[in-house]
């Protein structure tokens, strides 16, 4: 096997009835054991690349192989190795933290004890213990942000993909699962990470891409983009720089 976590090569797609791509012609390679992050404006094509690289939607134009294995040929292997964690809230309102493991975790594979012992490890890594029992619904967002992030990573992923997993959180919320996604880099998961946190985003990520209108537009390790681009007040000063400062929709 090589050092490469996944691998996209001219990478093209359009929703039916769109008139140009909202991802067009991207290619890059993440390592192994990286954490990789994607960024770009509004309507840039994250959230469509992101469906791409875990299944969720069909790779009809170019490539994408995900631990040496096509997603087109091998996306029932695939889905064991990978964790994603979207931005809508993917859990059952109605149940509990527990409840919803429990179901994702049997979903996913594994057995009972297996479940058990991961369930009772996330809610308390987490902070979620004292409401394991609890109706999700009934929870802060920070809290189902920590339930969202729970079942991604239930069947410890190889790598786990993350679209704004803090986005509407507090500053301590958001500081806990930044924290416990390093926890989990440092173990070996590598992490591909969207948001429009840039502050936050530019002290998990290693290197990034960043698209706009579909396309690439920048990507390298973050520290040589800043230093190439004149960028000394960071990635968000980049990021104005390259995809400029006027509205998206």
């Amino acid at each position: 096997m090589s050092n490469l976590a996944l691998s996209v090569n001219n990478l093209s797609f359009r929703y039916p009835g769109q008139a140009k791509d909202c991802v067009h012609d991207l290619s890059f390679e993440i390592f192994v054991g990286e954490r990789f992050g994607l960024f770009g404006p509004n309507g840039a094509g994250k959230t469509t690349l992101m469906s791409l690289m875990v299944g969720l939607q069909k790779v009809k134009q170019g490539h994408i192989q995900v631990l040496d294995k096509d997603i087109r040929k091998d996306s029932a292997a695939i889905k064991h190795f990978i964790g994603y964690v979207p931005q809508d809230f993917a859990f059952y309102p109605e149940l509990s933290p527990v409840e919803n493991l429990d179901f994702f975790g049997a979903w996913s594979g594994l057995n009972k004890r297996t479940v058990k012992d991961r369930t009772t490890y996330l809610l308390e890594v987490l902070g979620l213990s004292d409401v394991a029992h609890k109706p999700v619904k009934q929870f802060s967002g920070g809290m189902k942000r920590r339930v969202n992030l729970a079942i991604g990573v239930i069947h410890e992923p190889q790598i786990l993909f993350l679209d704004e997993p803090t986005v509407g959180v507090d500053v301590q919320t958001r500081h806990a699962i930044i924290d416990y996604l390093k926890v989990l880099n440092a173990q070996g998961t590598t992490l591909v990470y969207t948001s429009h946190h840039l502050k936050e985003a530019e002290d998990l990520c290693e290197r990034i891409a960043l698209i706009d209108r579909g396309e690439m537009v920048a990507y390298d390790y973050l520290n040589q983009l800043l230093e190439r681009h004149g960028s000394k007040d960071g990635l968000e000063e980049l990021f104005l720089k390259l995809t400029g400062s006027a509205y998206r929709d």
